[in-house]
Parts: C-alpha cells; structure tokens; sequence
C-alpha cells in the first residue's frame, strides 16, 4: 500500500511540474506539458486520473485568481472559485474518458478527450492543450507537424511510450538549438504599450494625443498594430478624429476597439488610415464570465461581449490575409485552426494585460501565439498592454 501511495504521489507531483513548467510562458518549454497524456495514462484509477487531469490543469492556470483579484480589485477568493470552475470541464473530459483497459481503448479514449478540449463547445476551456507544442517539436511542418503531434500524444498513453518520448525528447533537443522566433511581416510594427488599466477607459485628447506621438515615431507605409481596447469604445466621431491625424502620415493603424451594440458589445480590431476605417475583425471568443456571459440572453437581460464563434478567421489588410488572435483566443486551439485552414500570411495577437501582473499569463499567450506562428511558418506581430 505504501509504495502504491507513494507511486501515485510521484505521479501527481509529476502532473503538477508539466503544467507549471509547461505553462511558464517560455515558448521552448512548451513540450514540457506533453508529459500530462503520458502521466494521465499511468493512473490506476479514476480518481487517480481525476486529480492528475486537475493539478496539471490548475497548475498550468495558476495566474488565474491573481489576475481575477487584480482586475476586479478585490481579495483573491473569487479568483480561486473562478480557477476551480474553469478547471472542471478539462478535469471532467479526462476522468470520464479514463481507462484501465490495456490495447486500444485508452489511446483512443484520449485522443477523444484531446479533441473534446481542443473544439468548442468544451473548447471552449481548453487552455494548456498538451498539442500547443507541435510547434517547437514540428516547426515549419504545418498540418503535418499538427498529425505527427496529435499521433505522438496518442502515442504516449500505449506501451510505447518510452520510445515516443525518446523521439519527442530528441525533437525538442534539435528544435531548441536551431530555434528561431517568428519573423515580422515587412513594414509591420507591434507595438507594446504601458499604460495599465487606463487603456480603454480613458478616451480623451489628451490620450488620443500619446497614441498619435507613438505613431509619427514610425516611417511612411508602415502598417502599426496597436493592443486590443488601445482606442476605447469606437464611434464615427473617433474614425473621423484618426483620419484626420493619419493624413501625410502614410501609416497604416490596427488596433483594438470595442462597438456597443443594442444587446452587448464587440471586442473589435479597426484598421485606420487616411483614407478612411473599417472593422476588420469581431472576437471570436471572449473571456467566458468576465466578457461573453450568455446567460444573460437566458433570463432576458441584455449585455456582455457577443461571440462570433466561426466568423471572419482571416480578415484581408492590402494583398495580406491575417488571422487576428485577440487575448483569449492565445490560450485556445480551434481560433488559430480554423484560421490556419485559411493559409494566412500572417498572425496578429493583441491583448490587454494590465490585470496579469504578478502571473505568467502575457508570457503564455506570447508562447503559444510563437508556437503557432512557427508551426505554420507564418510572420508574427504581438502588441501587448500592461
């Protein structure tokens, strides 16, 4: 019995390093978390699974009621409530699927519970998918390298897994001495700010002002990508005020924005221009709770950010097709497929970080927007605030 417990405590203190180190927000430390379907495997138990699935999980989420507690300016304790209930569903997905079957059933039993996690509506939470690391392990490889990843992660829960980590350890080794960060498109610049929690809210001349000496730093036909919510809530009075000042600039401006609508708000990228401005881009998937809050349809009451779960995957700027990935959408798998099926020319991620101080979480969306960007071996442009 001892040394049983004392397996099952290396294997949850195992659980817990993949998603903490996995999850650091250094890019090269992505394949760390592959290890989870390897751990998630050895359980002998359902129970066993359960908790393996839960301390990887709230590991790999670990900045999650410190960034609750800082955005909403209260004690940590609805953070650690929000942290538990986000973590049920990637729990839930992986204990019902648990087997202790030898042969087929539990390889194909995870590789449903991969998907489950990777495709709304449980996709919908499925932040530290283990799959994210197919872009240090296959960079440049595409479809490809995602198939070989997805192959490799079944692999692990059969009794090959010493092999398959033998091979994955070498691809990391090899990777990581020829690792190069995603370039920039040509003449694009992202742009990351530090101006905290006033992003957004204060939309006056004086801010507007800021934003524009910012941009006359930069050269003609430049095209600046500026943080989600950089010029507040977005009105014609805006747009004209922006037209004005781009004039004899030659500079081309992509920036978050949110339009209020009669039932809810978006969460929006705008292009501006002298020639004028133009949405370019609705969030595909806000924040659940904090932003999309569908309930509110349920008991009649209007407002929350809206969802557009399957629109606009690649939106066009010039010649270029470009697949904005605003905040959230980093942590998930689905946004960035889907509009990697579009053959982009280049990933835009944007984000308002000023509530993630103290976590990793900027640094996590930073690694998984590179790993996806290197696995497709598209350009990258990231424009933070904190």
């Amino acid at each position: 019995m001892s040394r049983e417990l004392f397996r099952a405590g290396v294997l949850v203190a195992l659980s817990m390093s993949a998603g903490w180190i996995g999850w650091s927000g250094h890019v090269l430390l992505l394949p760390v978390a592959v290890a989870f379907p390897l751990l998630w495997s050895l359980a002998t138990t359902r129970l066993q699974a359960a908790t393996h699935s839960a301390v990887y999980f709230l590991s790999a989420s670990r900045g999650l009621p410190q960034g609750v507690a800082n955005f909403y300016e209260q004690d940590i304790w609805p953070g650690l409530l929000l942290w538990l209930m986000a973590s049920s569903a990637f729990v839930a997905v992986h204990s019902v699927l648990w087997t202790n079957r030898a042969g087929w059933q539990k390889p194909l039993l995870y590789l449903a519970a991969s998907g489950a996690m990777a495709i709304p509506p449980l996709g919908i939470f499925g932040w530290a998918h283990p799959i994210t690391a197919a872009g240090v392990l296959f960079p440049g490889w595409g479809w490809f390298g995602l198939s070989a990843m997805a192959a490799g992660l079944v692999v692990l829960t059969t009794r090959y897994r010493p092999a398959a980590t033998i091979a994955m350890t070498g691809l990391w080794l090899w990777s990581a001495a020829e690792w190069t960060q995603p370039m920039l498109p040509a003449s694009w610049i992202g742009v990351d700010l530090k101006m905290g929690a006033s992003l957004g809210r204060e939309a006056g001349l004086h801010r507007q002002r800021e934003l524009f000496d910012i941009l006359r730093r930069h050269p003609p036909g430049t095209t600046i990508v500026l943080p989600e919510s950089a010029l507040g809530f977005w009105t014609p009075t805006a747009g004209r005020v922006w037209q004005r000042a781009l004039t004899g600039t030659g500079i081309t401006v992509i920036a978050g924005a949110t339009i209020v609508e009669p039932k809810g708000y978006d969460n929006v990228l705008v292009k501006l221009s002298a020639d004028g401005n133009e949405v370019l881009y609705r969030e595909r998937m806000p924040v659940p709770g904090s932003m999309w809050q569908p309930w509110r349809d349920w008991i009649g009451v209007q407002g929350g950010a809206r969802a557009h779960f399957f629109a606009n995957p690649v939106v066009e700027i010039g010649s270029a097709k470009v697949a904005p990935l605003i905040c959230y959408e980093q942590l998930l798998v689905w946004p960035v497929l889907q509009s990697a099926f579009h053959r982009p020319d280049a990933i835009v991620a944007v984000g308002n970080g000023w509530w993630t101080t103290g976590t990793s979480i900027i640094g996590i969306q930073r690694a998984s927007s590179e790993a996806w960007a290197r696995l497709f071996d598209v350009p990258l442009v990231i424009s933070f605030n904190t």
